[in-house]
């Protein structure tokens, strides 16, 4: 089922109780609202009853997708809801016309790695990732102190 801010509660609650898997302001009620809404119908749960049991967060910047958040709730590990879950995230992207998807794990997570690995993804070499905070300019500056181009 497509994942919609309804969802939030019962998906920030597994997130926080899955190995592997860490929160920060970006997973606020506000911030996820948002990506839903600049992604629609990519991000997906699962359900056992009312409980969500399994979730993907997924976007695109018209290039490149993007899983985030892939989850299943232990109980229900080893039946396939990643495999569904992660499937149907990357049918949406390439109904959008995108034609690669990344995802990060954790280089602790031993467990997450095998999952994608045996799910068949490619584990990349010779790539390095590197994140900034936006308020900061390139040379670790704020913003406002840089020089400014036209």
């Amino acid at each position: 089922m497509s994942m919609n801010i309804s969802h939030y509660g019962g998906a920030f609650a597994l997130w926080d109780r899955t190995d592997g898997l860490v929160l920060s302001k970006a997973d606020s009620l506000e911030a996820i609202a948002a990506y839903l809404e600049r992604n629609p119908g990519m991000s997906f749960v699962c359900l056992s009853g009312e409980r969500v049991v399994g979730t993907v967060m997924c976007g695109h910047d018209g290039r490149r997708g993007y899983l985030y958040h892939l989850a299943v709730d232990e109980e229900f590990r080893g039946l396939g809801i990643g495999r569904l879950l992660a499937a149907s995230s990357l049918e949406r992207l390439g109904e959008a016309g995108i034609e690669r998807c990344f995802l990060m794990v954790l280089e602790d997570n031993e467990g997450g790695a095998e999952f994608w690995s045996r799910a068949g993804w490619e584990r990349r070499s010779g790539i390095l990732l590197f994140s900034k905070d936006p308020e900061t300019a390139v040379d670790g500056t704020k913003e406002e102190e840089h020089a400014e181009c036209t």
